[in-house]
């Protein structure tokens, strides 16, 4: 279940990243479609233990939901990141005060991990620079704020770890 979840979920995201219409008619691009069946298959077959991780009570349409939720928070957060970088840059004194912090993580899963240092390295101002096994993350941070575990674990990635805990565990 898994699997063929992952690999419809795959050529969805692939179908609407591509959209196989011909500019200005109707037809269909069936070799591209091919292609794209050929690559969701492949991930779905490959990847659907690894990404999916152990079965959920919540099933993958709960997945998905939450998946879909995530995206606005993510998106909310690097618009602010942005803003944030941005105005240390223009700022005459370039208000910048950079540091590796440790923060905390309660995410098991390897995909749950991943996604997180993902997220936390895609905002802008923050790069994940190592992810441990016991679950902690040492980042780097343009403008350090709390330099205690609890303090950065709660500025950094308590946003994105409420969900990715919906969709990975």
């Amino acid at each position: 279940m898994r699997r063929l979840t992952l690999t419809i979920v795959s050529f969805v995201i692939w179908f609407l990243l591509v959209w196989p219409f011909y500019p200005g008619t109707h037809q269909f691009d069936i070799q591209s479609t091919i292609l794209g069946v050929v690559v969701a298959l492949f991930v779905g077959i490959f990847f659907g233990d690894k990404v999916l991780g152990k079965a959920s009570p919540k099933g993958p349409v709960g997945r998905i939901f939450w998946f879909l939720v995530y995206i606005p928070v993510f998106a909310w957060a690097l618009i602010k990141a942005n803003l944030d970088v941005v105005y240390r840059v223009v700022h005459p004194a370039l208000p910048i005060r950079p540091g590796i912090v440790k923060i905390k993580t309660s995410l098991t899963s390897d995909a749950g991990r991943t996604m997180l240092a993902n997220s936390i390295t895609l905002t802008p101002g923050t790069i994940t620079v190592d992810v441990t096994e016991d679950g902690y993350l040492f980042v780097h941070w343009i403008n350090v704020k709390a330099e205690d575990v609890e303090g950065a674990t709660q500025e950094i990635s308590a946003g994105f770890e409420k969900l990715l805990r919906r969709i990975f565990e």
